[in-house]
């Protein structure tokens, strides 16, 4: 799979998860936004962003989801652990299932060492706290004590996958803010990263006019003379 551009990578680190919405919604796109998945902790820097690479859980059987299945390197969670590209973004599908952990801190922490980007998961993570300290971009469905083995069995790396509600096809990339999780279309990200960067911009220009005392109509939206004062705003800023 070709890199994603970094000029691109570098925009999306510094528009919101609400703007990109907006221009996925205007390429058509409604159902972009994970429900239920929340950063584990506040975020303090720049959004996470990278590709996704995708596990699939299923539903645990007795017989065959016991603890000595850990020990065995091809079981998929482990696999996945060790085999994830640096600057990817794991992303599991576990059905919205919030009565057991799909993470721990030891897997997270190696998923660190290895250079992942962060996690993303529609269950919960066990050893919270720790997790959260650990500096990795986790969002997930909050917490809970119980293994993963307890609901989940892992079956299934880097194919489509649900999580939160929106589909995930490996290389999609995911971009997570304070609000949550977005996922686009690997083929648009450069064209949605350019207008997120450009909409953020205009709306730091009408934010300004809205403090000012401006009213709503003419401004937001903008009408042409708006557009007009805008543009020779940029100038100022960016001569």
């Amino acid at each position: 799979m070709q890199e994603l551009d970094p000029a691109t990578l570098e925009a999306l680190r510094h528009v919101s998860t609400a703007t990109l919405t907006t221009q996925l919604f205007k390429r058509g796109l409604r159902n972009t936004f994970m429900q239920g998945v929340a950063p584990l902790a506040t975020p303090t820097g720049e959004n996470l962003v990278g590709p996704a690479f995708t596990l699939r859980n299923i539903p645990s059987r007795e017989d065959i989801d016991v603890l000595e299945l850990f020990a065995n390197p091809e079981y998929a969670q482990r696999k996945c652990v060790e085999t994830i590209p640096a600057g990817h973004v794991l992303v599991q599908d576990c059905r919205g299932e919030r009565n057991s952990a799909s993470f721990g801190s030891i897997l997270t922490q190696r998923l660190k060492v290895r250079g992942v980007a962060g996690m993303v998961s529609d269950g919960p993570v066990r050893d919270s706290i720790t997790i959260a300290a650990l500096g990795l971009p986790v969002f997930c469905a909050g917490a809970s004590a119980p293994p993963n083995l307890l609901r989940h069995h892992a079956i299934d790396i880097n194919v489509p996958i649900g999580c939160g509600g929106v589909a995930v096809f490996p290389g999609d990339v995911i971009v997570g803010d304070a609000d949550g999780v977005v996922v686009i279309p690997r083929e648009m990200a450069a064209d949605v990263a350019q207008a997120a960067a450009e909409q953020e911009q205009l709306e730091e220009f009408l934010t300004e006019r809205i403090r000012e005392g401006a009213a709503l109509p003419g401004t937001y939206p903008p009408n042409d003379a708006t557009k007009a004062a805008y543009e020779a705003w940029k100038k100022t800023r960016n001569p």
